[in-house]
């Protein structure tokens, strides 16, 4: 069982996610970025709702604090101005279209899965916060039930996908990309969710051990 964060470490996430959106704000507004406006609507939704899920249902700290630095990475990836050599000629200069490997992977590829393992790790402890096992014991990490949050991750995804294709007919200019890019960040879903469902797989196992070591130590004869 995850410690559920506290109304102060709630706050401080906020503030800190504010603070960077308040200057993100300003820069769209000076440079009149519409494509972006969509995107800082969109991103005060995902605050709303993850603020709706640890009300309801209970969240770490760390989880909040690392949605806040992702919504940190997405503004800077859109705003961010790079050299011409860090990108293709057919994509615009920021930090979106950054290759880090030329011809394979792209930092909005990273973002992509970076964001989708959040969500995936966000359902599993709003699951294990609310749901009991059969025999009304905590919640186990089994494949199946991290294969439920994974989808559940990859939904969100998809979900990102409809809102840039809504972005495109909405909008005289975008820097989306074409549906070659649109799989590529589908499969950076994927991979996000798979690596944060074993993450929480492995880590939980770990952590049961742990616990049932030092359970038979107490127990143990002269321990």
């Amino acid at each position: 069982m995850h410690h559920v964060a506290t109304k102060a470490q709630v706050r401080h996430a906020l503030w800190f996610s504010y603070a960077y959106l308040s200057v993100a704000t300003l820069i769209i507004l000076v440079r009149r970025d519409l494509e972006f406006l969509l995107y800082l609507a969109v991103m005060a939704v995902i605050i709303i709702a993850v603020l709706a899920v640890y009300r309801r249902a209970g969240l770490s700290a760390s989880v909040l604090w690392h949605f806040s630095f992702w919504g940190l990475l997405h503004m800077v990836g859109g705003l961010a101005p790079i050299p011409e050599g860090w990108h293709s000629a057919d994509t615009t200069g920021v930090v979106y279209n950054w290759r880090l490997v030329p011809g394979y992977l792209k930092y909005d590829q990273l973002v992509h899965a970076y964001g989708v393992g959040l969500v995936t790790w966000l359902v599993w402890q709003a699951l294990s916060h609310r749901v009991r096992s059969y025999d009304r014991g905590p919640l186990e990490p089994t494949p199946g039930m991290l294969a439920v949050c994974a989808t559940a991750g990859m939904g969100f995804g998809a979900l990102n996908e409809v809102v840039e294709f809504i972005a495109t007919l909405i909008l005289p200019s975008t820097n989306v990309g074409d549906h070659i890019n649109t799989g590529w960040d589908l499969v950076s879903n994927f991979v996000g969710a798979t690596v944060s469902a074993t993450v929480i797989f492995f880590v939980s196992r770990h952590r049961q051990r742990k616990w049932e070591e030092s359970v038979e130590r107490q127990f143990r004869p002269g321990g």
